[in-house]
């Protein structure tokens, strides 16, 4: 197995490479910017592991790690993780199109890039698979992540509309959809600090088994944790009981800040 993983230099995409490496026969390719990062990791692992250090915002990113993955392991190529991805915070009248803009290119747009340089060795390796990483925000959208939420509504969107399309030459394609997860990027220090929002926090390592059930397990869709799935079910169900409790009802207590609402900008 041939796995590529973005986002590879911390978070849930190093407990991913991590939990990987662990499964018989596997060869890992890691994708991130960091690359000192990246070259400490693939000496830690068990697995045989390459790296390609580069911005999958770039022109020719995605063909260096199609290139690569051709070089080092004859092209073939059994689950692409898209885990990378980036968050800044701002209210659309604050921040206007130049807010919006940075999301779609890291969170949606490098993802349909890569996705399409790979595609044919995926195709030729099948059955193979894709795991794109969205987000809780991705179907329950907060105030203050609009531009956020729109990036990673639309990776679930496609998300859907690919695993439709791909089905039949063998790519399955999985999404996971993370919510309060402690990070670098983010801590989420002030709910871990407090008993009564502890429990909405869970671990890059909890992410990285959801993506390998999505992935190798071929599930269609995993939250992390499991019970977020009950927040994008009322979305549907009762959309006006979701927009209250995210602006301040009897609920507010589900929408703390988290670690996005202290930095002004995040990547992996």
């Amino acid at each position: 197995m041939v796995a590529v993983v973005t986002g590879a230099s911390s978070g849930i995409g190093e407990a991913t490479a991590k939990r990987l490496a662990r499964e018989p026969g596997a060869q890992l390719v890691l994708v991130a910017r960091r690359e000192d990062r990246l070259k400490a990791l693939a000496e830690e692992l068990p697995a045989p592991t390459t790296y390609v250090a580069v911005d999958l915002t770039e022109d020719e990113a995605p063909a260096k790690v199609a290139d690569h993955i051709r070089e080092h392991h004859g092209g073939r190529l059994s689950l692409l993780v898209n885990n990378a991805g980036g968050a800044w915070r701002g209210k659309f009248a604050d921040a206007g199109w130049e807010e919006r803009a940075p999301h779609d290119e890291v969170n949606f747009d490098a993802v349909v890039r890569l996705t399409e340089a790979l595609l044919p060795l995926l195709r030729e390796s099948a059955p193979s698979a894709i795991v794109n990483v969205s987000s809780t925000s991705g179907r329950v959208a907060r105030g203050g992540s609009g531009a956020y939420s729109a990036s990673k509504f639309a990776l679930a969107g496609w998300s859907d509309a690919l695993y439709a399309e791909e089905r039949e030459h063998g790519v399955h394609v999985g999404l996971v959809l993370p919510g309060f997860i402690s990070t670098e990027g983010f801590p989420q220090a002030e709910l871990t600090g407090k008993a009564l929002t502890r429990r909405l926090v869970s671990t890059p390592g909890v992410g990285a088994e959801a993506i390998v059930d999505a992935g190798l397990g071929r599930k269609p869709e995993r939250y992390v944790p499991r019970p977020y799935a009950i927040a994008a079910a009322l979305r549907v169900l009762a959309p006006w009981l979701v927009r209250r409790a995210l602006t301040g009802g009897s609920a507010q207590v589900m929408v703390p800040r988290t670690g996005a609402d202290e930095q002004d900008k995040t990547r992996s």
